[in-house]
């Protein structure tokens, strides 16, 4: 038997002419090598799962700049790795505390902020939540630093999921809820449309635009939504309403909106506006000023919200080119026709909302009669009739100075110049509405050169004659400045 081994396994094979038993022990010595070789890599694998340090390299590459917070207690099945990660140094601030949990559309975000000392800032939602949601542990987003990453069950919860009768506001871009979260703090959720993109580039827009930006005449953006298709927005709940139901909304024979609340609203928003033009880089172009837009507090301060048309506007680019987006009324002609924005577009459509806020009128109003459907075509008519408090609103109780009213009326039809290179900035605006001498400081400084001071009655004539050359849209800088100049001349030679 094993004679008859031996002869076969001495036999030649066609494997390059090697004996039987030589094929027969590579084909064994290769087998062994590749046992060792599963062997070792089985055993590789396993140590490196069970080493915490390569665990935290691979959740420092997944989730960068997130650290858990180790003053936090951990959940019984947490989500994230929780052994802690280094804590680089961060203003003291504010912190940010996600909650991570599951609802029926997969992973869910909180982002909380934890805010040291007694500081400021909105109350919706900050500080530490007392009691049930499950204590969470919260890392720290250095990058979500302004506001809160909202589940969508909790804001379904904060709105009744979403009912009608919750609803404050609703337009093309998204409908506004009014919603109590669970510190009983109010807020405003808006669910922005889905309508072919236009929800997802409105979202990056306005967090983009307003996520970090604080002023007392804009609405504070809280935080957000972002779960599968939901696209919603969180801010703070303005308890007074918009501007146009106190302006059009049947409040009875008299509005509350005396004139000195409403010259308060018309500052305020120029404030405002002025932050977003010259307080920020890149520049906040706003793109749909209008009374809607207009929020008012209990002491009726106004403030500007909805930025979902907001375009950022570089400091090195006068101009973009967008599509043609606001509200008919409103919009300026050279962006109407040309698409060509800047910060004069916004300008144009503050000039439209002082005449709304003055007469009471809207920008277009087609129930009126002929001549009267265009609000800055009447309002043009009636300065240069020498008519100006046939424009002020009928419900308006209390009427305001001459003076006063003309002045308003100059600053509303400077802003709305055809020309929009002779529109004034908002800075200027906020100077116009403030300068009690405005537009006598150019007559006051001639006066001392000739040695001597005007009359009130000439005052109100170079006024009357401001006013009708800018309802005529001669310009701010030129024809105005011409007119004035000559009819103090003529007023001076008059007096000698």
């Amino acid at each position: 038997m094993s004679a008859f081994l031996n002869d076969e396994l001495s036999k030649k094979t066609s494997i390059f002419g090697l004996h039987l038993w030589v094929v027969v022990g590579i084909c064994v010595g290769a087998a062994i090598v590749l046992v060792l070789l599963l062997i070792s890599l089985w055993y590789t694998s396993k140590r490196n799962s069970n080493n915490p340090q390569i665990t935290q390299n691979i959740i420092t590459t997944e989730i960068k700049e997130i650290r858990i917070d180790p003053s936090r207690t951990q959940p019984e099945n947490p989500v994230l790795d929780p052994n802690p990660l280094p804590e680089p140094e961060k203003e003291p601030i504010q912190r940010i505390q996600i909650e991570i949990g599951n609802t029926g559309n997969g992973k869910c975000h909180l982002v909380k902020p934890d805010r040291v000392g007694s500081g400021g800032g909105s109350g919706h939602g900050s500080g530490e939540q007392g009691g049930g949601g499950g204590g969470i542990s919260g890392p720290e987003v250095s990058h979500l630093g302004w506001g809160h990453w909202y589940t969508l069950r909790e804001l379904e919860i904060a709105t009744n999921f979403f009912a009608h009768e919750n609803v404050i506001g609703e337009g093309g871009y998204g409908i506004v809820y009014r919603g109590i979260m669970e510190d009983n703090s109010y807020v405003a959720v808006k669910n922005l449309l889905n309508n072919r993109g236009q929800a997802e580039r409105e979202f990056k827009v306005e967090v983009e635009a307003i996520g970090r930006v604080r002023h007392k005449n804009l609405v504070r953006l809280l935080g957000y939504c972002a779960e599968g298709a939901h696209r919603m927005l969180v801010y703070e709940y303005v308890d007074n309403g918009n501007l146009e139901q106190w302006l059009h909304g049947d409040v009875g024979p008299y509005s509350p909106l005396t004139w000195e609340i409403r010259m308060n609203i018309i500052l305020g928003t120029a404030k405002g506006l002025t932050y977003l033009h010259e307080g920020l880089e890149p520049k906040v172009v706003h793109r749909d000023i209008k009374s809607s837009n207009i929020l008012i507090d209990k002491q009726w301060n106004s403030k500007v919200s909805d930025f979902g048309l907001a375009k950022l506007l570089g400091s090195e680019r006068s101009y973009v080119t967008t599509r043609v987006m606001g509200t008919f009324g409103y919009v300026a002609p050279e962006y109407a026709s040309t698409g060509m924005l800047n910060d004069r577009s916004d300008v144009y459509s503050f000039g439209i909302l002082i005449m709304e806020i003055i007469s009471g009128r809207n920008p277009v109003d087609y129930s009126r009669a002929q001549g009267e459907v265009n609000l800055v075509d009447w309002l043009k008519t009636m300065v240069s009739n020498r008519n100006s408090e046939g424009v002020l609103d009928p419900k308006l109780r209390g009427k305001p100075s001459s003076r006063a009213l003309k002045r308003a009326l100059l600053v509303a039809l400077r802003c709305v110049d055809p020309n929009a290179q002779k529109r004034p900035k908002m800075g200027h605006v906020i100077h116009m509405l403030e300068a009690d001498d405005f537009p006598f400081r150019d007559e006051r400084r001639a006066s001392r050169e000739n040695g001597r001071s005007h009359h009130d009655g000439m005052k109100e004539r170079v006024m009357d004659k401001c006013i009708i050359e800018s309802g005529d849209s001669s310009g701010y800088e030129s024809t105005v400045q011409t007119n004035r100049s000559l009819l103090t001349k003529k007023e001076i030679d008059d007096d000698e």
